[in-house]
């Protein structure tokens, strides 16, 4: 146990650490400006104070147990979130449109964010298995695809958008990283071009019969959403109100924003769910562009270091789940940023670790605790190998 302790604190990334407790600081300040005059969430900042010391403790829980056992059990891990999934179509809770949460009490968990941490594990597993110096197509890319596009249309089904693109995203990243073949990656890339182009033409040219086709399944909001970023002269008023306020909000808070708790916009409640996915637009009205770069940088560092990590490793396995868990990241941020400032459709997506969110946070600190375990435990095979073996000299 001694031996064991002492390599955890020899091993244990202090930078992220200290990255973690910057964010909790972040937020809960955000959180607190955001709902301090609302007295249906005035708390909520107290709540995510909970939230972040269950979510250091199970951090430091996650330090003394190999990640390898995780992954022996990812296809069970795997089946159960494709379980829960499938559940919600019939126990859900329809929360903005959604139908993505289980509510139990005052408590809500959203299976799609603990999904992409199970998929992560589970091509890490699968591509563990194979051991392969370069991806088939048809014995890896085909089966990872089908793998990664089950829990994809079962979330877009909900419909959540943001999260069902995450799991695209995450396959693309730990497919480049397994070493997908190049013209492999040219192919999709054009299929993915070309589809892409199809879609946009045709929906812009048939707008009014998608329109139509949508409203006759009561699924137009779908289509607000999309008409708010590509064609907002004919989106409608209610559709446009959340991207303009927040564009507003944050242009307002010019180079050094307009202090603590006196964003106009964010006081008077003009812009939608500044406390979770709109929180961004809190930091940018009150704190400006200098402390949405500050933000940005301390991603990066985070980011910066989880590379670092896996640059280290010995086990490509290891390397597979930080990329993963870094391109969930990536896209988490890039997304709910994108959707304030208006170059993406508005979703239900957080921004990590800053956005109030139980189900959210506890997501991303067990994907850091997987992080700091992966760094801890990769070389307990090596070490194991070479126990015993002469030297040679």
């Amino acid at each position: 146990m001694v031996f064991l302790l002492k390599k955890i604190l020899g091993k244990l990334d202090g930078m992220i650490l200290l990255l973690l407790l910057v964010f909790m600081t972040i937020s809960i300040f955000c959180i607190y400006s955001a709902t301090w005059k609302d007295p249906a969430f005035a708390g909520s900042y107290i709540k995510m104070i909970y939230f972040y010391v269950l979510g250091f403790a199970v951090v430091f829980g996650m330090l003394f147990f190999n990640y390898k056992i995780l992954l022996k059990l990812s296809p069970i891990l795997y089946l159960i979130g494709l379980g829960l999934l499938v559940l919600l179509f019939f126990r859900g809770q329809t929360i903005n449109n959604a139908q993505g949460w289980f509510t139990v009490g005052q408590f809500s968990f959203q299976p799609a964010e603990l999904c992409k941490l199970l998929l992560i594990l589970f091509l890490a597993y699968f591509l563990s298995k194979r051991e392969v110096e370069s991806l088939s197509l048809l014995k890896e890319v085909i089966p990872m695809g089908v793998i990664t596009f089950v829990p994809f249309l079962l979330v877009l089904m909900q419909p959540d958008l943001g999260n069902s693109i995450g799991y695209v995203i995450i396959f693309i990243v730990v497919c480049w990283m397994g070493n997908i073949r190049y013209r492999h990656a040219l192919i999709g890339l054009v299929v993915v071009a070309v589809v892409s182009g199809a879609s946009l033409y045709s929906y812009i040219t048939y707008h009014e019969q998608v329109k139509t086709f949508m409203a006759s399944y009561d699924k137009e909001y779908w289509l607000d959403r999309i008409d708010a970023v590509l064609l907002p002269e004919q989106a409608s008023e209610k559709a446009t109100y959340h991207m303009e306020r927040a564009v507003i909000a944050i242009g307002s808070g010019s180079l050094e924003g307009d202090g603590y708790l006196k964003g106009s916009s964010i006081q008077s409640g003009r812009v939608p769910y500044t406390y979770s996915d709109s929180i961004f637009v809190v930091i940018g009205e009150e704190f400006g562009f200098l402390g949405c770069s500050i933000l940005l940088m301390l991603y990066f560092f985070l980011i910066y270091r989880m590379t670092i990590i896996s640059l280290s490793l010995s086990s490509k396995r290891g390397i597979y789940i930080i990329a993963g868990i870094s391109a969930m990241f990536l896209f988490q941020i890039f997304e709910n940023i994108g959707m304030l400032i208006g170059i993406m459709p508005i979703t239900g997506i957080t921004l990590p670790f800053i956005s109030y969110g139980g189900t959210s946070l506890l997501i991303n600190m067990i994907s850091i605790g997987l992080v700091l375990n992966i760094r801890i435990y990769d070389d307990v095979e090596t070490e194991a190998m070479t126990v015993g073996q002469p030297s040679v000299s």
